[in-house]
């Protein structure tokens, strides 16, 4: 089926959804990060950038908060991008646990493989796959050069998110060397550890997010930059990893209600991506029990649910005006 929706009903769209849940007071901001529990829990705003570069954007699409777990999408690509397809699928796996995103069962359940790199085993797994093995200095240098290249602009590490994360991942620490004991780390643990950590402490904005869903929409090509940052035909790996397990143990139910994989951290942000299409971020500190921001996902199930939107659909879709 043949579909035709115009930019001023995807503002509207947007707009509609920022009015509707600006003032929602469900959830909580993740307090087992001291630095995040005391962000304003009241930030909320609402990024889309479409595929010619154009952005539509309602409330806080400008503050820089914690990066956390969406940052996994990003280090996956650098993964993808040093060693291709094929060695993340052997080294890591493609895989949804079905569990939450820091369990440790889940790696005895894969009989020692971290499963997917969207979840903190395969996160450190794919932070320890990183080039050039041994040299964390390099591997730093380029995780952020490969997430401004995504986004369009340069991410800026949060100090007190990384002192308040590194005192506080003693879960991740076991991860670490119960992989390091299945031989599936390819670099120092702690090292790597440090690099994941690190990563999840950038600041991000929303308007980064939609600017890199968008790029995976675009099949690697940077709509705002015009940069080529991947090659077109891990495009559909990428988007494949986040559908499957972006919400984590929520993935299908947000699936079924929304019609677009995204990926979720616990500092707030969802990083939508609808190939073809566009790029959808939003951002709200208060989360619910899984680790995900509730305003946005609200906003953007509404968006896609107002504009009859979804990645399974089957319809040929053209955004005009």
């Amino acid at each position: 089926m043949n579909k035709t929706i115009t930019i001023d009903q995807i503002k509207a769209a947007a707009e509609e959804a920022y009015q509707l849940y600006r003032n929602n007071t469900a959830g909580k901001n993740a307090d087992y990060i001291p630095y995040l529990a005391n962000i304003d829990k009241n930030l909320f705003g609402i990024s889309i950038c479409l595929l010619d570069g154009r952005t539509i954007e309602f409330g806080d699409t400008q503050y820089k908060f914690g990066i956390e777990s969406v940052s996994k999408v990003h280090t996956a690509i650098l993964v993808i991008r040093q060693s291709g397809t094929d060695e993340l699928l052997n080294k890591i796996g493609a895989d949804a646990t079905g569990l939450p995103f820091n369990s440790i069962f889940a790696i005895l359940l894969e009989k020692d493989h971290p499963s997917t790199p969207l979840v903190n085993a395969g996160a450190i797994t794919a932070c320890s796959m990183i080039q050039p093995v041994g040299d964390a200095d390099k591997k730093w240098e380029a995780i952020v050069s490969n997430i401004t290249e995504l986004c369009g602009s340069a991410p800026q590490l949060i100090d007190e998110l990384y002192q308040s994360e590194s005192a506080t991942n003693f879960n991740n620490r076991s991860i670490s060397w119960l992989l390091k004991n299945y031989n599936r780390m390819y670099d120092d643990p702690d090292k790597s550890l440090d690099l994941y950590t690190r990563q999840c402490s950038l600041g991000i904005t929303a308007q980064q997010l939609a600017i890199c869903g968008a790029t995976i929409a675009n099949k690697g090509l940077n709509p705002v930059s015009k940069l080529q940052v991947f090659d077109a035909g891990a495009s559909s790996k990428i988007t494949s990893l986040i559908a499957t397990v972006g919400f984590y143990e929520h993935t299908g139910d947000w699936l079924y209600t929304s019609g677009i994989p995204a990926k979720t951290g616990v500092g707030g942000g969802v990083m939508g991506t609808l190939p073809g299409l566009f790029g959808i971020a939003a951002f709200a500190p208060p989360i619910d029990d899984a680790g995900n921001s509730v305003k946005a996902q609200l906003a953007i199930k509404y968006i896609m649910n107002k504009l009859e939107l979804s990645v399974f659909s089957g319809d040929k879709v053209t955004i005009t005006g």
